[in-house]
């Protein structure tokens, strides 16, 4: 992710959460936070004409299908970010954003990846799972715009090369 990627990034992810981050966290998180590791799943160059691609009848192709983030702490990852366009769901494309943020990960040797998730989003959990993650405890209440809990889930052994990537 680079600084020309935050206006559509922002708006993918305004339309994706009701808390959403803003363009000057994503700026601070790329120009000053050196823990953080961000990606964007771009279309190929045929595609970057905008025009419809053909897979995603009456929808331009955007700059941006997906993007990701997390914050590398020695031998643990937090994930911190994962969103799709939202007329790009359901595609694979934060599945493969996710399986390339953890292999790298897995390059400086995270064993361990942690990360919270609405208690209401199924579509995210069934992929976090799909990949290995587990459900390891409750946050009551946490987020603020709702009072949604969050589930926490952890990737263990991230190194025993079980997730795809």
């Amino acid at each position: 992710m680079t600084l020309d990627d935050l206006p559509h990034v922002d708006a993918i992810e305004q339309a994706s959460f009701s808390a959403p981050w803003s363009i000057n966290t994503f700026r601070h998180e790329i120009q000053s936070n050196p823990r953080s590791f961000y990606w964007v799943a771009r279309p190929l160059a045929e595609q970057d004409s905008g025009q419809d691609s053909g897979q995603n009848p009456g929808v331009a192709t955007p700059p941006i299908f997906a993007y990701g983030g997390y914050w590398l702490m020695g031998e643990e990852a937090h994930i911190v970010v994962l969103a799709t366009h939202p007329q790009w769901r359901r595609r694979g494309l934060a599945e493969a954003v996710l399986i390339e943020m953890l292999a790298q990960m897995r390059s400086v040797d995270v064993n361990e990846v942690t990360l919270e998730v609405r208690s209401g989003n199924v579509a995210a959990q069934e992929l976090y799972r799909k990949l290995g993650f587990e459900e390891v405890g409750r946050r009551k209440r946490y987020y603020r715009d709702n009072g949604e809990d969050a589930l926490l889930l952890t990737l263990f052994h991230l190194q025993d090369g079980k997730v795809a990537g």
